[in-house]
């Protein structure tokens, strides 16, 4: 009697759940699987940062691999043509014109030589790399940002416009530059705490923030307005991405029982998310990763090695698990390759390069579609992302939106952009922005606005010795003129 009532609460359960779907349902990225590079076409010997701050300490795109790497005195990264696989010499070139470690390194999506580096000396630089990769230091960047009064942990480039460049700091600021100008133009101003992360929507029209205090917001980046805002009481969020243009968001967070889990939300309405999905009950943080083309989602553990992906859909139960990567070997943090510098031949939808501290070792992982078919899978790639950018940053100041100007990676996808990055001519000593100058005498209030003070006294003394060198060597060269002149033949 008591079985028959069991399977009639489960039927009428069964019944009410008109959107339950069985377990497996027929994907093409089933199977996909992730395939480690064998061990000359790792990057070895690389002195990995051991900073603790929760970033990935790596930036990568279709040719140069970038890594912030321990260093005394200051900050430096690794700029490392791809196809120089294999152990790294200890005296290979270093960016280290930063006077405090690196915290974050993005390359520009339009032009594949210029990458932008923040750090606890509380500026931004944006470097440009030579053909072929670094043959000695480079201590000069072609621009040095200042703006923020603490150190800048975060930066990020705008999806769809040249030159404009997000940063946030410890000030609790994002602030936005043109790059055309070397300037700030917009800052955001609505966070109470330190940004633990940024993501833009597909034609980069709104931006999502995680933050300290416990909020995920959706803002509209030029007027710094706040359109939705959730306070995560039960799930707290560390990290967002847009998933692409499906009007969602994904957070990655820790629940109230300290268990890693993950929230799914609509970008209109974050009053309460749509799912809330424990993952595990280990304690490092979850990276998310979303390929748009693919709709998977990628979750990898910091201080693990397991990266679980999932397939996203529009209907419930949106979230479909497919697999797990897994290697006893932890990540630190993870770079990922652009779609135009995937492997096409191979089936290869994504590609990771994964950080060992403990091996001084860069690991690629490709994840691959197997078909056994030798020719191009227009169905595993769409028309994706390019590299031409769709607007430039007065057209995006002034209010337009455009979506990413889309290439075919079947024909010729290794095209190169034509944009060249042309430094703005700086003189100004004053930044304002929103009618605040960010650079006024403000007194020191930490020991980083201290360092950062001293610092820049440092730069501005020796600026001042070399003109007053200058000077004397020139008063120098008058006074002999004039001695030459008194002694010239005319004069006698």
């Amino acid at each position: 009697m008591r079985d028959l009532h069991k399977s009639n609460v489960l039927g009428s359960k069964h019944g009410s759940l008109m959107s339950w779907r069985p377990q497996y349902r027929s994907s093409k990225f089933r199977n996909v699987y992730g395939k480690v590079a064998s061990r000359e076409h790792c990057f070895d010997g690389v002195p990995i940062t051991k900073n603790v701050h929760d970033n990935h300490f790596c930036a990568v795109n279709a040719r140069f691999l970038a890594i912030v790497t321990e260093s005394a005195g200051g900050g430096s990264f690794l700029v490392i043509p791809l196809e120089q696989t294999g152990r790294i010499e200890p005296n290979y070139p270093k960016v280290c014109g930063h006077q405090g470690n690196v915290l974050d390194i993005k390359w520009n999506p339009f032009i594949e030589n210029i990458i932008a580096s923040c750090s606890e000396d509380t500026t931004v630089r944006i470097w440009e790399i030579p053909e072929g990769g670094l043959k000695r230091n480079m201590t000069e960047a072609v621009l040095e940002l200042y703006g923020h009064s603490r150190r800048v942990g975060l930066v990020e480039w705008h999806p769809t416009t040249n030159n404009i460049l997000f940063s946030a700091g410890y000030d609790y600021k994002v602030l936005i530059w043109n790059l055309d100008i070397g300037e700030p133009v917009k800052m955001i101003d609505c966070h109470t705490d330190v940004i633990l992360c940024m993501s833009f929507n597909t034609d980069g029209s709104l931006l999502a923030t995680t933050c300290k205090d416990k909020k995920l917001r959706v803002v509209e980046p030029r007027s710094g307005r706040v359109l939705q805002e959730a306070s995560c009481k039960n799930h707290r969020v560390n990290r967002v991405v847009f998933l692409g243009s499906t009007k969602r968001l994904l957070t990655t967070g820790v629940s109230r029982w300290n268990t890693r889990q993950i929230a799914l939300w609509d970008q209109e309405d974050l009053s309460m998310p749509l799912i809330e999905e424990e993952i595990d009950g280990l304690s490092g943080l979850l990276f998310p990763f979303y390929d748009a083309d693919t709709h998977m989602l990628y979750l990898a553990g910091k201080g693990d090695g397991n990266i679980r992906y999932y397939e996203i859909g529009s209907e419930k139960p949106y979230l479909s698990y497919l697999m797990e990567f897994r290697s006893p070997a932890p990540q630190k943090g993870l770079g990922v390759m652009p779609k135009h510098g995937l492997d096409v031949s191979a089936c290869e939808v994504f590609r990771f390069y994964k950080l060992i501290t403990l091996k001084g070792l860069i690991e690629p992982i490709s994840m691959i579609v197997p078909r056994r078919s030798e020719t191009y899978q227009e169905d595993i790639y769409p028309m994706t992302p390019g590299t031409e950018p769709a607007l430039t940053p007065d057209e995006w100041l002034s209010g337009m939106n455009r979506d990413p100007i889309l290439m075919s990676l079947k024909e010729g996808y290794k095209r190169t952009s034509k944009i060249v990055f042309k430094a703005p001519a700086r003189e100004k000593k004053s930044v304002v922005v929103n009618g605040i100058d960010l650079l006024e005498n403000v007194p020191p209030r930490t020991e980083n606005e201290l360092l950062r003070v001293f610092f820049r006294q440092q730069d501005e003394i020796r600026r001042l010795k070399d003109e007053l060198s200058q000077k004397d060597i020139r008063i120098r060269q008058l006074q002999l003129e004039l001695k030459n002149l008194r002694n010239s033949p005319k004069n006698n």
